[in-house]
């Protein structure tokens, strides 16, 4: 009987039930959070599902030693870790974005590539703010491209520069992605004016083919030139869109932007949530970067409207530029560009800004990479 009884003790000792901790509950019902929020406001579910479920994956309590957690080398959730902490899955990621994306807003309105970098100025802010709190200059970098509201971006720099607080930045990245509209609405209503989101955008001009082939190879050079550490996400970024582009490659092209990139965004959301096991994400430098990550992407948004308002004051009557594609200088695609068309439309239906605000929408995302480049080279 005493035998069963110990039996019985020793099974329940290895039970989640009985390794229960408040924190486990509490990142649990994040998780929950999560996938409630994705599956009933439709808010960013191809990222959102897969992090929440990871984040109850990652905190089912369980008795060290048994090679399952996501921290147990050679474990199989360890082993899928390795995309994130060695950096594979981003370059990966930016290889479908590629084969995704036309540049041709961009191409045809090359001016409106400086909003797009304008917007990046959230990222160096909260490079110092973060300073000043107490970060490391390495952490500090890490926790400023959440501003780029680009969640690949945001994994390959931390994987580089902060790994012990990647949990933190890349759930914070994340979840500010799916809060676009939520954010920036106020942020752009508060500073334009009515007049001015009313403004009207000449129609931009037609792309040539050739002009979308060379682009990807041009602004290739041009960037990695600039910021070599960035190559491996600019490089993937333009390949990607070479193989859209070039009309040879549709199979290739195919497979980047659909079961490639599907596979990879899988992986890095049910890795990234398992990495916010409750001893290791619970802490106060967690709470830190979420509010730094909110600041960073309120700086980015406000830098992007600012920024065109100023460029209107060198602009004619007709070739002014709306303020409120500001706000899709961050590199959150297509989403940023849709909140410049929602908005403006409440104020006036039959004005179209989808078309103008993607091209620094699309400039956003080589920001981004270019300033994690830069980040890398001071930093790394």
């Amino acid at each position: 009987m005493n035998t069963i009884f110990e039996s019985l003790q020793q099974f329940w000792s290895y039970t989640g039930f009985a390794n229960m901790t408040w924190q486990h509950i509490v990142m649990i019902a994040i998780g929950i959070a999560f996938i409630t929020v994705a599956i009933l406001k439709d808010w960013e579910p191809l990222l959102l599902v897969p992090i929440g479920f990871g984040m109850i994956i990652g905190n089912i309590p369980f008795v060290s030693g048994l090679n399952i957690g996501i921290y147990e080398e050679g474990s199989v959730m360890n082993i899928l870790y390795q995309g994130v902490q060695k950096g594979w899955y981003p370059p990966l990621i930016f290889l479908g974005i590629g084969a995704m994306t036309d540049f041709s807003a961009l191409i045809s309105q090359p001016r409106l590539m400086l909003i797009g970098a304008a917007a990046q100025i959230g990222i160096f802010g909260a490079y110092v703010i973060a300073l000043h709190m107490g970060f490391t200059p390495a952490e500090s970098g890490a926790i400023g491209i959440i501003g780029g509201a680009d969640g690949p971006t945001a994994i390959f720099l931390s994987s580089k520069l902060a790994p012990h607080q990647m949990g933190a930045i890349a759930v914070s990245a994340y979840s500010y992605m799916a809060l676009v509209p939520v954010i920036q609405r106020p942020i752009m209503l508060l500073l334009t004016t009515k007049k001015e989101r009313l403004i009207r955008m000449a129609a931009p001009r037609p792309v040539s083919q050739k002009e979308k082939i060379i682009f990807p190879i041009v602004g290739f050079i041009l960037t990695a030139m600039i910021v070599p550490s960035g190559m491996p996400l600019l490089g993937m970024l333009f390949f990607g869109n070479l193989l859209k582009e070039s009309g040879v490659t549709k199979r290739l092209a195919e497979t980047a932007r659909g079961p490639l990139i599907d596979v990879v965004t899988i992986l890095i959301g049910i890795t990234v949530g398992c990495s916010t096991q409750a001893d290791e994400f619970l802490t106060g430098d967690s709470v830190k970067i979420f509010l730094l990550g909110l600041l960073s992407f309120v700086i980015a948004t406000t830098c992007g409207v600012l920024f065109v308002k100023f460029m209107n004051l060198f602009c004619k009557e007709g070739r002014k530029i709306n303020p409120l594609i500001g706000n899709a200088g961050v590199s959150a695609v297509p989403d940023a560009a849709r909140v410049s068309q929602n908005v403006g439309r409440e104020f006036d239906k039959n004005n179209h800004l989808l078309m103008h605000a993607m091209a620094p929408n699309v400039a956003g995302v080589i920001g981004s990479a270019v300033a994690a480049g830069i980040l890398l080279s001071f930093l790394g």
